[in-house]
């Protein structure tokens, strides 16, 4: 590992590595100038570039200077695992560039092969959904998506600028989630050469990339009030100034925002203004959670099955029908974005030629719908859980230790609920329990018979 630029292709140079993560920004140089340096030395090296600038600017210019993918932060290690083993398995020969064009790769990177296209389900809430997008995609409304995490608040406003008469312009997202104080506004507006420590160049910002086109903020809640009231004067004026700067410059940009919190709720806290609040409610939508589109499940399986496959070239013949029981069980907390995590690394690890089985899902889900399917007692709606047969602590024959396999039982009783409450979100069941995070992972662990998983 090497902290920058200049020291990662020193070693490359010592010792070739059959792959490359690099991130965009490192302290000495940016991406694309370690992408050119490292093709320099071998025009065959596959490097997965990865960044907190989700940009259409961005993700063509590295893909074009031969990066195989582009992914954002935050990482997902299952995803970066799958991309991983894909990259080291293509041939030498490979062309990146020439793959990445033929399909139509338009700034998400990683997340264009499985969120490329939008998908219409058959259930009331979904068909309701596309039919708002209809209606409001042709008009230069500023919109809100409102939806839980990974319901696919950027796929449709993507879905919405591709429709709109802005299409052929850029579509810039915004994760402002992920943004400091001090950042935010040279993100947003850029800066000039010399407007803070670091600023070692002239930077164009989000509005000005997005010109013409549409800019997509994702989580605007989280943006500081310094910036939403700099952010309200560019709505209204339709001019900005970047960060250290003097030149006014126009824009025209349509403004999609995303939240998981309800704004209006958020300004009368006095967390978000109320003026810029109104600016954006020009048009808002809601996007239903995955557990409320049971219709669409099945159908699901297949388009995100088809994205897998393609990507890792492998022949899966479907799933067992046990899979998709629990695929139909499963509350799904992490929605749309969960699974398609979900059948990505299924069809990783499944043989090619075979169909999916319940081995190859996440512990979550066999845990979860495990005991809804084998226990009479566990009605809808209840919160506990009956615990699956532990493993017997007798050695060599001697009595098991009854006290230790009741306190597991109840162990695994109390974390299951726990992780029911909070529908599967580790991080807020470990602060319910009152652990950490890594402890909880440990006992899940043990829970868990010993596989190659």
């Amino acid at each position: 590992m090497a902290h920058t630029g200049s020291k990662g292709i020193a070693k490359f140079a010592e010792q070739k590595f059959g792959a490359v993560i690099c991130d965009y920004r490192l302290g000495d140089m940016e991406g694309k100038e370690i992408i050119a340096a490292l093709k320099e030395k071998d025009p065959a090296i596959k490097i997965l570039v990865i960044t907190g600038y989700s940009d259409i600017k961005t993700a063509v210019e590295v893909i074009k200077l031969g990066a195989y993918d582009y992914i954002t932060k935050p990482l997902i290690p299952d995803e970066v695992f799958s991309i991983l083993n894909t990259l080291v398995q293509l041939p030498a020969d490979y062309d990146a560039s020439a793959k990445k064009a033929k399909e139509g790769s338009s700034g998400k990177g990683a997340n264009v092969s499985a969120d490329g296209e939008f998908f219409v389900g058959q259930s009331p809430s979904a068909k309701a959904l596309y039919g708002q997008v209809k209606i409001v995609a042709d008009t230069n409304y500023s919109i809100i998506l409102y939806g839980e995490s990974g319901t696919g608040k950027e796929v449709v406003a993507r879905t919405i600028h591709n429709s709109s008469n802005r299409k052929d312009k850029p579509f810039v997202a915004m994760d402002c989630g992920t943004l400091s104080k001090e950042l935010s506004g040279s993100e947003l507006f850029g800066h000039v050469k010399g407007a803070f420590t670091g600023a070692l160049q002239d930077k164009e910002g989000h509005f000005e990339l997005a010109n013409g086109g549409t800019l997509f903020l994702d989580e605007v809640g989280n943006l500081t009030v310094e910036v939403q009231a700099t952010l309200l004067r560019v709505i209204q004026e339709r001019k900005f100034r970047r960060v250290g700067g003097n030149k006014e410059m126009e824009v025209d940009v349509r403004l999609i925002v995303a939240s998981n919190e309800n704004l209006q709720d958020a300004y009368r806290k006095g967390k978000f203004r109320e003026d810029l609040y109104h600016r954006f409610n020009e048009f808002s939508i809601n996007l239903p959670p995955l557990r409320n589109r049971k219709e669409d499940i099945i159908p699901l399986t297949e388009f995100f099955l088809s994205k897998a496959t393609a990507e890792l070239d492998k022949d899966i013949k479907g799933f067992e029908d046990d899979v998709l029981q629990r695929f139909l069980q499963y509350s799904w907390p992490g929605n749309l974005r969960e699974f398609r995590n979900v059948i990505r690394r299924a069809v990783l690890l499944t043989k090619p030629g075979t169909k999916i089985t319940a081995e190859t899902l996440p512990w979550e889900i066999n845990s979860s719908t495990a005991a809804f399917a084998s226990t009479p007692a566990v009605e809808a709606g209840a919160t506990s859980v009956a615990a699956p047969v532990m493993p017997s602590l007798s050695n060599n024959g001697e009595e098991k230790d009854i006290l230790k396999e009741a306190a597991g039982k109840a162990e695994y009783e109390m974390i299951m609920s726990a992780l029911q409450q909070v529908n599967f979100n580790k991080k807020k069941a470990a602060e319910l329990l009152k652990i950490d995070r890594k402890t909880l992972y440990n006992k899940i662990k043990n829970f868990q018979p010993s596989s190659k998983y």
